[in-house]
């Protein structure tokens, strides 16, 4: 038999998303209000360990960028975890020449009172390769034959 249970939409998840469409280097230290202190972050860079470490990660991140934008596009959450997907929009100035970069993603949260895990999926080169200069065109290049 399923079960049918409705699952309550947890306001942690609605904080995290409001946080993320207003975050920028200037306001890092509202990562806090959704993070517990021992979070694990993990993305295809890098993994994170604590509140501290995460906060000064994202401001080597954010140092520099120009504009970022975060639309979630999709929310599966349970009472314990969520999953989003959505598109981050940003401009760097050594990034495509300047120009807007659209990645897409999805995020994996897990949580108690806070979040304690979270774990970001994303394309590495359409973030970051296929945007340098001369690296880009042979990434792409790759692709394109790898596809045929």
């Amino acid at each position: 038999m399923i079960n049918s249970a409705v699952i309550k939409p947890n306001p942690l998840v609605d904080n995290f998303i409001e946080l993320y469409q207003a975050l920028n280097k200037n306001n890092l230290h509202l990562l806090g209000q959704v993070y517990g202190d021992d979070i694990i972050f993990t993305d295809p860079m890098h993994q994170i360990s604590g509140l501290e470490s995460l906060t000064q990660y994202f401001a080597k991140l954010y140092e520099n960028v120009q504009h970022i934008q975060f639309e979630i596009k999709e929310v599966q959450q349970s009472d314990s975890q969520a999953s989003l997907f959505w598109q981050m929009q940003y401009r760097h100035p050594k990034l495509n020449k300047g120009q807007l970069i659209r990645v897409d993603g999805m995020s994996q949260l897990k949580f108690n009172d806070k979040i304690y895990f979270h774990r970001d999926y994303f394309d590495l080169g359409q973030m970051l390769y296929e945007q340098v200069p001369c690296v880009g065109g042979l990434i792409r290049l790759l692709k394109t034959r790898a596809a045929k």
